[in-house]
């Protein structure tokens, strides 16, 4: 949110959940439910780089005391999709070509060690179930839905990172994919972007089928990098 009067869209994005923090996931606690809700707003852009998010007004959004946004915010921060300044609050991250180009790099190491490994321990039956992913990834992409291609196009990369069966690895990299959302976010809001990766993810897929770990670790290199180069353009404007 901005400094002073709400922002009507974040408004509608945190006011469309109050209602659902108790009920969206009866079993998660109101600190997992409202960082829920956080992450949705980042990764729809409703909660854009360099705005402030103010406790008081993230907590009435939400029906919730300061309590649980604090302690998500916390969260946040650590992943760094929000930035603390000391006697003034959060903000949301901004975007920064190094900071892109840092977390893009230590995913390119980690990948690589978790796609050699996917490729040996693939099944017939998991090839299956990642092109059914993949598949959703496509019509998500087509319909220009960027909070449902976001959720499936990570479903679709960790489906073949967790073959891996490499626990501690697949959540190391987890982790940079959520300290990099808003960035994936951006890239996804531009058309030409979205219609980029359709051939892109057919190209890993086809590294998977082949059990071709090079192959694999290629394509997922040079869709990983075709990203970096757009983002950079956009971060640089």
């Amino acid at each position: 949110m901005a400094t002073g009067p709400r922002s009507k869209a974040v408004g509608a994005s945190v006011d469309s959940a109050r209602d659902n923090v108790s009920m969206a996931n009866p079993g998660a606690t109101a600190a997992e439910t409202v960082l829920q809700e956080l992450r949705s707003a980042l990764t729809t852009g409703h909660l854009l780089p360099g705005q402030q998010l103010i406790q008081e007004d993230l907590a009435s959004d939400l029906g919730v005391s300061r309590v649980p946004i604090r302690e998500s915010l916390k969260i946040l921060e650590g992943e760094g999709q929000v930035t603390y300044h000391p006697n003034r609050g959060y903000f949301v991250t901004e975007l920064s070509a190094d900071d892109l180009i840092e977390l893009y790099r230590i995913r390119e190491i980690l990948e690589a060690e978790a796609l050699a490994k996917a490729v040996v321990e693939v099944s017939d039956a998991d090839i299956a179930d990642i092109e059914a992913i993949l598949s959703k990834v496509n019509e998500a992409a087509k319909s220009g839905d960027v909070a449902v291609l976001t959720e499936t196009n990570r479903a679709f990369h960790f489906a073949i990172i967790e073959l891996s069966g490499m626990n501690r690895l697949s959540r190391l990299i987890r982790q940079l994919w959520d300290a990099s959302d808003i960035y994936r976010t951006v890239y996804f809001r531009d058309p030409v972007n979205r219609e980029r990766i359709h051939s892109e993810h057919q190209e890993i897929m086809d590294a998977l089928k082949s059990r071709d770990a090079q192959a694999l670790i290629r394509a997922q290199n040079n869709h990983r990098e075709h990203a970096v180069q757009a983002l950079t353009t956009v971060i640089s404007r």
